[in-house]
């Protein structure tokens, strides 16, 4: 069964706290295999779950029940996944902002979509000129490395959040790691005595930065796989909720998204 999925464009950073500290630096979650940021299913659920508070019967339909409810736990109607990238934005010095992805990433978006038999663009594949170096961060792309890109548009959610997403490049998948790694905003933190001045050293907090496209898949659990009504309800919440807040740092307005399903969820 096809799962559905769920659009998230970045309006301000989002930091989802990781098992990463090392020193000072507070890193954000990332996924086993890739090393890639991404946003726990736990997280988005949650936040979905907390939207909700006014019916605790809907609430505790979709989501299932917790030990703050009912002493009997029971599982909901809607499974979350994870929430993984799409396209990061990365500062160039020749033009602006340029939206970045990967093979990895895009495979794994064209099987969640069903589409099996979608060619993946090449490494070094553009809708920019060929013929001129791009300049990315500490990175210089020559234009004897770049290959046209006619189809990216597919590639792309249609959608008014993404209109702005115009230039794009497919980078190999370790050259995109290291460049979203030098993407992320890092943001100093540090605690102050009742004199206001800095108690102990400073402490740096990594976010995925604004503009940032990803995408989380959900479905109906087993035991509501011909619940149609689940479905629906789950569906008229989304709708009900284009904006919302996910992660840490909410009194710093860090986390929030634009969020929608596509037309055939």
């Amino acid at each position: 069964m096809k799962p559905n999925y769920t659009y998230l464009f970045l309006l301000s950073p989002l930091h989802t706290g990781g098992t990463t500290q090392e020193g000072n630096l507070l890193g954000i979650a990332r996924e086993a295999h890739t090393d890639f940021p991404y946003i726990p299913s736990s997280s988005i659920r949650g936040r979905l779950r907390a939207s909700i508070h006014q019916s605790k019967d809907l609430q505790s339909q979709l989501f299932g029940t917790d030990l703050n409810d009912t002493q009997e736990l029971s599982q909901g109607s809607i499974w979350i996944g994870d929430g993984a990238l799409l396209w990061v934005p990365i500062s160039s010095l020749s033009h602006g902002v340029i939206w970045v992805s990967c093979p990895s990433l895009l495979r794994r978006w064209s099987k969640f979509q069903g589409n099996l038999q979608t060619s993946i663009p090449e490494e070094y594949s553009t809708n920019l000129s060929t013929q001129k170096a791009i300049y990315l961060k500490d990175a210089i792309l020559k234009p004897g490395s770049l290959k046209e890109f006619p189809n990216w548009s597919d590639f792309i959610p249609k959608d008014p959040a993404t209109s702005g997403i115009t230039r794009v490049i497919v980078l190999p998948d370790n050259h995109y790691k290291t460049l979203v790694q030098m993407g992320l905003w890092r943001q100093v933190k540090v605690k102050l005595d009742q004199s206001k001045t800095v108690d102990g050293g400073f402490r740096y907090e990594e976010a995925i930065p604004p503009d940032t496209l990803m995408y989380y898949t959900w479905g109906l659990t087993s035991q509501a796989s011909n619940d149609d009504t689940a479905q629906e309800q789950f569906l008229q919440m989304l709708s009900q909720r284009d904006i919302m807040q996910i992660g840490g740092q909410e009194s710093l307005g860090r986390g929030f998204v634009q969020q929608w399903c596509p037309p055939n969820a």
